[in-house]
């Protein structure tokens, strides 16, 4: 891995910010919710999960359009504007900052900075963040219901903006990555898959302990966020032990404050991830039946019928 020194940084920064204006932006008119609206589609090499890109200038004016990947974008010298979720939403990122959005949410880039604005943005594709990154996210119950917000259909009214200012973990994974996309090489995806993975760990811990972080009202409360982190593997003796409690308790605890029984709890987290990644996503739906904790996807099938009154395929708006 390269990019120990502000040199190979600054070079790597240099030639990605060269590309800009050469990556193939294609702001595409797409149908969503049943309005036209532009879309950009993936930058990236088709057989490439993350990408890295950087503007470097002192003018950016996007139009406002949705994507079709996750970003995150990393104000890495001054600050620039975003407009989010409408056109009327604007969010100031100021340097140091992270702002993580969704695919399909409104999005614009804004900014007029005379002395210079350098911005990072990490592209990662859907399907590879279901897959890869879903799961390590699930600690955090509000970062995990963002990420599963996304729907094909609509656009997102959602976005994580967390200030890193003066935290130098964001800034290195950062620039680790601009080193090693820059760079290229048989082996650069495998790198980047885990820094980016990082990255983001690291924007949901800092957003878990910011001001406006949720904390549990009671530990029935808390029990129910750890189910809904965790519904594909969480245990009634693994989460009463977590809490300090009795099983037996536990279970009377749940029942007495939510009215369902833990096993219900842990079928209806399930069923809302699995709802949330056979829509949002092209994963296939045995995919979806092992993240979710099914490991025979026919005992898969069965629940999602019982849940929901149709096949997971129909559900996604296929034919079942």
């Amino acid at each position: 891995m390269r990019g120990d020194d502000g040199y190979e940084v600054g070079w790597a920064l240099r030639r990605l910010a060269d590309q800009w204006d050469r990556l193939p932006w294609d702001f595409r008119e797409t149908d969503v919710g049943g309005r036209l609206e532009l879309v950009s589609q993936w930058l990236g090499s088709p057989d490439d999960d993350i990408m890295v890109v950087v503007f470097d200038g002192a003018r950016v004016s996007e139009p406002y359009h949705a994507q079709d990947f996750f970003f995150a974008d990393f104000a890495y010298r001054g600050g620039f504007d975003v407009l989010s979720a409408d056109e009327e939403n604007l969010v100031h990122i100021r340097e140091g900052d992270c702002y993580v959005g969704q695919p399909m949410s409104g999005y614009a880039l804004r900014g007029d900075e005379p002395a210079g604005i350098v911005m990072v943005g990490v592209h990662i594709r859907r399907e590879a963040f279901f897959r890869e990154y879903l799961p390590a996210l699930a600690g955090n119950p509000e970062m995990l219901r963002f990420f599963l917000q996304p729907r094909a259909n609509s656009f997102s009214e959602e976005f994580v903006h967390v200030s890193l200012e003066g935290d130098p973990s964001a800034r290195r994974l950062v620039e680790m990555m601009a080193v090693e996309y820059a760079t290229g090489g048989s082996d650069s995806q495998a790198m980047l898959k885990p820094l980016a993975l990082a990255l983001l760990l690291h924007v949901a811990r800092m957003q878990r302990r910011g001001p406006n972080a949720a904390t549990a009202a009671s530990p029935a409360e808390r029990a129910t966020q750890l189910i809904q982190a965790h519904p594909e593997s969480v245990t009634l003796a693994g989460l009463a032990s977590e809490l300090s409690y009795h099983p037996n308790y536990l279970s009377g605890m749940l029942r007495a404050e939510t009215g369902r029984t833990f096993t219900q709890l842990v079928l209806e987290a399930r069923m809302e991830r699995a709802s949330a990644l056979l829509r949002g996503s092209e994963l296939t739906v045995e995919e979806v039946a092992r993240l979710v904790g099914y490991s025979n996807p026919s005992n898969f099938h069965k629940a999602f019928r019982e849940a929901f009154g149709e096949t997971p395929a129909r559900h996604r708006g296929g034919k079942g």
